[in-house]
């Protein structure tokens, strides 16, 4: 049995409808109930931070996914995050499953040059501090023999119909309404996206190679663009102009004082002004995975959840 912990984000669906098409026996656990259903689906209630509820929900698991996204809010992670990680190794080291994590970039902090596997940890925001000590929790247990784990580790995102992607929410949304969209930092810096079902398809071959445990993998991630190439390429598939706001940081924090999701935006601003370079050689090699272009995903993502309006 597969089981994803924290189901019901935009990985964690990418991820189920992979297991699901490959007739795979799938335990959805989360707080409410998930809107994905098939005959291999399960749903069981679990709140992540009791660790008898994840116990109960996890026992019988071949392979357990961490998908989880806690509210964007530092306070709520620095709390938060140790209690679900422990939860979730002591669940682990009592089921005897693989552990794949679903994880981010924060802990890297401000990198010069490309982010890889063996980027060196240089946290400077709040969140990034809590996501690297998550990371070595982790990483600690594997060397010292206790589970066996991975680390799936993916950039920004785009290609969800929640609205958790500011890619998503803040430019291709507007372009489909043919509105102004808005940038976050300098549109002549580089960045990359992952495209979710990229995400769901890798994280279903990390569960079913047991040869990849016990390291840190990133997730196949089509190469960095300027942001300006985006609004570009975004605004031509929309048939609009690449009009756009840049937001700084300022208007930022200002916004962040009646939205707390944009708030927690501004202390991630340094990946915004600075160019941001993902890499996923290690991946696309071992794999033989080619990442979706940013052509064909934008394209997909325009015929399919944000449509020309």
């Amino acid at each position: 049995m597969h089981t994803i912990l924290g189901a019901g984000g935009p990985v964690a669906n990418a991820l189920s409808r992979e297991l699901i098409n490959h007739n795979e026996t799938v335990r959805l656990v989360s707080r409410k109930p998930v809107t994905i259903t098939a005959d291999n689906v399960s749903w069981k209630k679990a709140d992540l931070l009791n660790y008898n509820e994840v116990l109960e929900a996890a026992r019988g698991s071949k392979v357990i996914y961490l998908c989880a996204g806690l509210v964007y809010d530092a306070r709520v992670w620095q709390e938060q995050w140790p209690v679900v990680m422990q939860n979730v190794i002591n669940v682990v080291k009592e089921t005897k499953a693989r552990f794949i994590f679903f994880d981010n970039v924060y802990m890297y902090g401000l990198v010069n040059g490309l982010m890889k596997e063996d980027t060196p940890y240089n946290a400077t925001s709040a969140k990034g501090k809590v996501r690297a000590m998550i990371a070595n929790m982790i990483m600690d247990e594997v060397k010292a023999g206790n589970i066996q784990a991975t680390i799936a580790r993916a950039p920004d995102f785009y290609g969800t119909d929640n609205m958790h992607s500011t890619f998503d929410m803040m430019v291709l949304d507007k372009y489909a309404k043919k509105q102004t969209a808005q940038w976050i930092g300098d549109v002549n810096k580089l960045h990359n996206y992952i495209y979710i079902p990229d995400a769901g398809r890798a994280m279903y071959l990390l569960g079913q190679a047991p040869e990849s445990d016990n390291q840190i993998w990133h997730l196949p991630t089509a190469p960095a663009r300027k942001g300006k190439e985006f609004l570009e390429l975004a605004a031509n598939i929309y048939g609009v102009k690449p009009s756009y706001l840049s937001l700084k940081k300022w208007m930022l924090w200002a916004i962040g004082l009646f939205q707390k999701f944009v708030g927690g935006v501004v202390e991630m601003y340094y990946q915004y002004d600075h160019d941001y370079i993902f890499n996923s050689d290690k991946f696309e090699k071992a794999f033989n995975f080619k990442p979706t272009s940013y052509e064909d995903g934008l394209k997909q993502v325009a015929e399919t959840i944000y449509k020309k309006q």
